[in-house]
């Protein structure tokens, strides 16, 4: 059975969301455990005694916080983030999902849980809405300010991978995010890596910024630099569109008349941009699973990013990324 272990305490919001996303994921699925790492005294009385036989707890105090720089998580063993990575590298879990800082969570789990054989630096990948009934996976957005070609073009593979094993797609396209559709467009970082990822089977070329939200193809490929950009302007766009349609549904009865006969349309607009919709972002290139869940995480993203956990930790994910490297390295 699956262990899966989760950073109880690194939340905004403290243990209580975390563990009641936890509560609720043991509850629909019961092939796993977990091990919640934390402070006992404030995670013991969450837990309903029900699951006191699927959930342990690894008491520990220190939380790094959103204002500690990430290398103080290298020193401080004895927090929950340095804890949980730990049970992952000892085999004692098969994944870890943390909503707290995410530079910890990835330097901790690059150095203590070791990176894929062939894996050059490990990407966070995340999933964007699209305007079709699907979504676009996009990788890297922050793990990695500065690339060359050789990390995007391990990034292509990562991706692909993730989305055959992990997504169930049948051969993911992939686009390389670039200034034009042309061959001829991008930097002399891009233009190199053009070269290296159209050795791959199903490499559809450059793709713009637009082509993230059509659904043009299933995984796109950056830096993390601008992943990182693409993803916060995604999110601030979504929430200033929400706010220009309440001000604007405001004005008239007969706006407010049509909001009445469009709430369903909005509803479904929101669950498509909302984060908690898909839990988390997985940390690609590591030799276990890892989840960064949003640091504003709520019960419902905890639940699917342990989700996410679970289908990698059940998939062959690792393996054929490894594979695959070695297949279109050379």
């Amino acid at each position: 059975m699956l262990k899966i272990a989760i950073d109880a305490m690194g939340g905004d919001f403290g243990p209580a969301p975390i563990m009641e996303g936890l509560i609720s994921a043991l509850r629909h699925n019961t092939n796993f455990t977990a091990i919640a790492v934390g402070d006992e005294n404030e995670l013991k009385p969450l837990i309903p005694s029900y699951l006191t036989d699927r959930i342990e707890i690894l008491h520990t105090e220190d939380v790094i916080s959103m204002h500690d720089s990430a290398t103080d998580a290298l020193k401080r063993k004895e927090s929950t983030i340095y804890k949980a990575i730990d049970l992952v590298k000892k085999g004692e879990a098969h994944a870890i999902v943390s909503a707290g800082h995410s530079g910890a969570s990835m330097s901790l789990a690059t150095l203590r849980i070791g990176r894929i054989k062939g894996v050059t630096r490990p990407a966070i990948a995340t999933l964007m809405p699209t305007s079709e009934n699907q979504n676009t996976l996009v990788l890297d957005v922050g793990a990695n300010v500065d690339c060359d070609a050789k990390n995007l073009f391990e990034f292509a593979i990562m991706g692909q991978v993730y989305a055959e094993d992990v997504l169930q797609l049948d051969e993911p396209l992939i686009g390389l995010l670039s200034n034009g559709e042309e061959e001829s467009k991008g930097n002399e970082v891009t233009k190199e890596a053009f070269e290296l990822i159209s050795k791959i089977p199903n490499f559809a070329g450059n793709v713009e910024g637009s082509d993230v939200f059509k659904g043009t193809v299933d995984v796109v490929v950056c830096d993390g630099f601008i992943g990182n950009i693409l993803l916060k302007t995604a999110e601030g766009v979504a929430d200033t569109i929400g706010k220009i349609i309440k001000k604007n549904l405001k004005r008239s009865l007969i706006s407010i008349a049509g909001a009445v006969l469009m709430r369903k349309v909005f509803k479904n607009l929101k669950v498509r941009v909302d984060y908690a919709e898909y839990g988390g972002a997985p940390l690609l290139g590591v030799k276990a699973p890892v989840i960064i869940a949003h640091g504003k995480s709520n019960e419902k993203a905890i639940q699917n990013a342990i989700y996410q956990a679970i289908n990698a930790a059940s998939s062959n994910l690792n393996t054929d990324i490894e594979e695959r490297l070695k297949l279109y390295a050379n």
